[in-house]
């Protein structure tokens, strides 16, 4: 568990380009989140990824000035800044870029389709969305398949705790104690990257 650090120290590790640990743990929680957040706002795979790839740039190169006050503000607010303003140059080069030849029916689809929401609020469930896939790809190393499982069966797909011990062959004790421990111990993973 010691292995996995506070929020403020992993910004504190990451002013060191070197520390491939600390920017491999920053890289597996925020790239997924900025890329979702891009694709959610329309961009296509590849310039959700080339967004993704810019934003991490831009950190890469701020990080070292970053002096990082949790009173001022959480570190994914000012992420989340970057991320808005990488949109909206995006946004700008393409609608000064000549349009392509689509059809009329392909451009009456597109415009049919529901405006994308642009909200911090969509921001901070995507970071807990994220936050918690990480914690899962952590955890389920840890334990067995059928504790993985029983917590998962019960927890995630809400199947009762009769049923998913018969289907694992455990007894029902068995699978709600899994899932209190695999819970736990997500808890712990998600509370040490939460910033305060």
């Amino acid at each position: 568990m010691a292995d996995i650090p506070t929020r403020a120290s992993l910004l504190l590790r990451l002013r060191d380009p070197r520390d491939v640990a600390a920017w491999t743990q920053f890289v597996d929680l925020y790239a997924p989140l900025v890329y979702g957040y891009a694709r959610k706002q329309g961009l296509q795979d590849a310039d959700a990824a080339d967004l993704s790839q810019e934003v991490l740039r831009v950190v890469a190169r701020a990080v070292g000035r970053l002096e990082y006050d949790p009173q001022r503000g959480a570190f994914r607010g000012w992420l989340f800044t970057i991320v808005r303003r990488r949109l909206a140059n995006w946004r700008r080069a393409r609608r000064s870029q000549p349009e392509g030849c689509a059809d009329a029916n392909n451009n009456e689809l597109l415009e049919q389709q529901p405006a994308p929401d642009r909200t911090q609020a969509s921001w901070e469930v995507e970071w807990q969305q994220r936050v918690f896939s990480w914690a899962c790809e952590q955890v389920r190393p840890e334990v067995s398949e059928k504790t993985w499982q029983a917590f998962w069966r019960t927890f995630m797909d809400g199947q009762p705790g009769r049923q998913a011990a018969a289907d694992l062959g455990l007894s029902v004790a068995a699978v709600y104690l899994a899932r209190r421990r695999v819970l736990g111990r997500l808890k712990e993973l998600v509370d040490l990257v939460q910033e305060p």
